[in-house]
Formats: C-alpha cells, structure tokens, sequence
C-alpha cells in the first residue's frame, strides 16, 4: 500500500527524490537541475510517495498569497506509472492544503497530463504556454 508523507529539505531522502524528478522529468527534456534551483526549493513542502521502503513518486507544494497552493513536480516512477500512485499523491497535497486553509490548489501540467488533472477535479485556467521547453497548462482546483 503507497503512503504519502513529507520529506525534509537536504535529507538523504529528499536527494532521492531530486534523483526521481531528474529521471522522470528532466532527463528526457535533455535538462538538469542547477544547484540554484535546487536551493531554492528550501522552503517549498516536498512529499515522498512510498511502497514499503521503495520511493515510487514524489511532489512538491508551494505556499502562496490568497489561499492559493502551487504544486510542482509531480513524478511517478516510470516503472510504476498506471497505478493510481500520482492520484495518491495528489489526494494527500490537496488534504494538506486543505488542512492549512489553502482554498485552491493550481500546477503547470504538461499538455500530456492534462487528462489526469481533469479526472481529479481541475480545470483548464487561460491559454497554453510553453515552460522548460514544453507545452503546459495552468489548472487549478477550489479545495472548499
């Protein structure tokens, strides 16, 4: 059974969950990530998705103004893509924004993962635009 839980900035776990996003994120963009940008994740709420002690997925959330929750990075093992593990995963950052009194929660998908977003719930918000090479959509959801 896959369990959500947090995982602390720095942590040996938390360079696990670097080395997922990488693989399953950036590699096949041919990207990598800078150790600025890795810095800057310092105070983002990273999330690790766990069967047993095997990591198989991984987010991050980001506390905004006006009740709003960026998520980002949302990354499922790609031998363990199928499973409802990304569903999980976001299950358990809406319950936690929800439990901050966040009221929306909003990501930047992938055009190819639009169709997920939408069977939990969001909504396309404005047009499509390109970042880290690719096309992506705004969407968003109330959490009330």
């Amino acid at each position: 059974m896959v369990q959500v839980g947090p995982v602390e900035y720095g942590s040996k776990l938390y360079e696990e969950l670097v080395a997922l996003r990488h693989e399953v994120l950036r590699k096949p963009l041919g990207l990598f990530f800078t150790d600025e940008q890795l810095a800057a994740e310092k105070d983002f709420i990273h999330f690790g998705a766990f069967d047993e002690d095997e990591l198989v997925g991984t987010l991050q959330l980001v506390p905004e103004a006006h009740g709003r929750m960026k998520m980002k990075q949302v990354a499922v093992d790609s031998a363990r893509q199928g499973q409802g593990i990304g569903a999980i995963m976001v299950q358990a950052a809406e319950e936690f924004a929800r439990d901050k009194g966040f009221i929306i929660m909003y990501c930047h998908a992938r055009d190819l993962a639009v169709p997920f977003y939408e069977r939990l719930g969001y909504r396309r918000v404005g047009e499509m635009f390109e970042e880290v090479t690719i096309p992506h959509w705004e969407m968003e959801k109330r959490l009330e």
